[in-house]
């Protein structure tokens, strides 16, 4: 019989209703094959890939609304350590199983609806050396586009609106740093984002975008590329932190260095370009940095307009929420690489921390945030427009 070794029960609900919902997820060990059972009540379209480095099982359904937090927590046996699950783009969505050494998929397949239980599509997996893994890995098939927002970048005059672009880190797939009260980073930053947006669109003088308004995944590189796109005056990227320590607390703004300003820094940049590989994204196929003479030198320009709004930033969050030291930090975050935006990327507190935790998850702290925010962007465009902020 099959030990089962760990079993979660999640209510999902189907976009698609011709798809039907998810009852249960299993996962059990016995005999050296490990098996992941997804039971569906009604019809099942799959497609599954294997990723290396780190070595991963990655099973794309249909669109799922996943009930729960997303973090699914780790596996105590078998080769999975751990499983993920959220939206990866609209119309899919996606599973990922981090294994703790290389494994092969040696069957999946679906079994019919039979005696009450729905639609299970199993995976058996046998752990395997790494040539081997590598020998039997596919790479996986193009998924059909899904819709993408289109934003163009209107003709504007100069005295329109500025365009502001909130991006609320993480989503989907990707939950982020988990909190000690619950909800992780995704849920968190979303919820600020939208606070924000609204906040800056209040005063009459901002058009805000969101890079998702969702629980979705949306890759690095494509969130900067929104801000392009939209032609956006200002890229403001929201997170929120996890520590080893409870202690650790306080907000800290980044703009982007190919040198990081300290150690912690440097760790930091390092976890959050991570989020695509924890997405299940086969980063072999990334298109290489563009370089050129002139896209240095606008990146320059932008990191210092970037470096600007930063200061300014600090000096406002100052009254809203407690500060780390040396609270501007620098480090090479992938979404802050956009040559031509000004970005700085907001660690808006620390989830491991149980004050943190609960304010971020509070509406008024929220919304003092917010104002922190709008405070800051109202200054830096007063000092571009008088001349001040030409720093260059």
């Amino acid at each position: 019989m099959l030990s089962v070794i760990m079993m979660m029960v999640a209510a999902f609900a189907l976009h698609d209703s011709s798809a039907g919902t998810v009852d249960d997820i299993r996962i059990g060990d016995h005999r050296g094959m490990t098996r992941f059972v997804v039971e569906v009540q009604g019809q099942l379209d799959y497609r599954l890939f294997t990723l290396a480095d780190p070595y991963r099982v990655v099973i794309d359904l249909p669109e799922l609304a996943f009930s729960g937090n997303g973090n699914a927590g780790a596996v105590s046996g078998g080769v999975i350590e751990r499983y993920r699950f959220g939206l990866f783009k609209p119309g899919v969505s996606r599973i990922v199983l981090d294994l703790d050494r290389p494994a092969v998929v040696k069957s999946h397949f679906l079994i019919p609806p039979h005696d009450g239980h729905g639609t299970r599509l199993v995976v058996d997996l046998k752990a395997a050396s790494r040539a081997v893994f590598l020998a039997r890995m596919e790479k996986p098939k193009p998924l059909p586009q899904g819709s993408r927002p289109e934003i163009v970048a209107e003709n504007r005059s100069p005295s329109a609106r500025k365009v502001i672009v909130l991006d609320p880190g993480h989503g989907g797939v990707d939950p982020g740093a988990p909190s000690v009260i619950g909800a992780p980073e995704k849920h968190i930053t979303l919820q600020v984002a939208r606070v924000v947006r609204d906040t800056l669109e209040r005063s009459g003088r901002y058009d805000v975008l969101l890079t998702r308004d969702r629980d979705i995944f949306i890759p690095l590189r494509d969130r900067f590329e929104i801000a392009r796109r939209a032609g956006a005056d200002l890229f403001i990227s929201l997170h929120a932190d996890s520590f080893k320590s409870a202690s650790v607390r306080g907000a800290s703004v980044y703009t982007l260095s190919e040198r990081a300003s300290d150690r912690e820094a440097g760790l930091l940049a390092a976890k959050e370009n991570k989020s695509d590989v924890i997405a299940g994204i086969d980063l072999g196929t990334e298109p290489p940095e563009v370089s050129s003479i002139l896209i240095d030198l606008a990146r320059r320009e932008t990191m210092n307009y970037s470096a600007h709004f930063a200061g300014i930033l600090v000096g406002e969050l100052k009254s809203a929420v407690p500060l780390r030291r040396n609270s501007h930090r620098f480090a090479g975050f992938v979404v802050l690489k956009a040559p031509d935006v000004p970005s700085v990327l907001v660690e808006m507190g620390y989830l491991s921390n149980p004050q943190d935790a609960s304010a971020l998850a509070n509406g008024n702290n929220q919304k003092r945030l917010a104002e922190a925010i709008r405070r800051a962007v109202d200054r830096y465009f007063i000092k571009i427009a008088s001349g001040q902020g030409n720093v260059l």
